[in-house]
């Protein structure tokens, strides 16, 4: 265990040093650019939704939020959890049917590379996209969110986690069908 807390610890420092972390992305060749204080939008679409997850537990302190959707993907959960074989996070799927409904919150570039780090980017399976959004009214807003390599199949989330996104889905506005679409996904047992 006090390996893992020297890892959480080394994260965090890398995340606030603006040099540290632009090392880190060019050594795994991910682009950090502009400046740490420039806002962009971030595309939340699983457990961010909720804010006791973005606000909470990841420390996020946006500084404008709204719903949105992003056409062309459709919200899948086909990645390994914890515990294994029990849950599955959500992800995202390209899909030119389809679209997925979520929270754009506006932070900061030192914002995302503090939520780059809770999320494991560059370490883990995720991945950031730049893509097109749109909020609730339809204004097109550039935005980041996070893809992942999944499985072929779909699993199953936990009760717990699909219910952050439920809660969040409603505490956010986002649309009915979109909740009842949540509310109908089978949790894992």
């Amino acid at each position: 265990m006090p390996i893992v807390r020297l890892l959480l610890k080394l994260r965090g420092t890398l995340a606030r040093s603006w040099w540290l972390s632009r090392c880190l992305y060019r050594l795994h060749r991910l682009p950090l650019v502009g400046p740490p204080e420039e806002e962009v939008w971030y595309f939340a679409y699983g457990a961010n939704m909720n804010d006791s997850v973005f606000c909470g537990w990841r420390g996020m302190h946006p500084r404008d939020w709204r719903p949105g959707r992003v056409r062309g993907f459709r919200l899948r959960f086909n990645l390994e959890g914890r515990p294994r074989g029990k849950a599955a996070p959500a992800n995202i799927f390209a899909d030119p049917e389809a679209e997925v409904w979520g929270v754009l919150y506006r932070v900061t570039r030192r914002d995302l590379v503090r939520l780059d780090a809770t999320e494991g980017i560059p370490w883990s399976w995720y991945r950031p996209l730049w893509l097109e959004a749109e909020d609730i009214n339809g204004c097109p807003l550039q935005a980041m969110t996070y893809i992942a390599f999944g499985q072929e199949a779909d699993n199953r989330p936990s009760l717990r986690y699909v219910t952050l996104l439920r809660d969040g889905a409603r505490s956010h506005g986002l649309p009915q069908h979109y909740i009842r679409f949540l509310e109908h996904v089978e949790a894992a047992q």
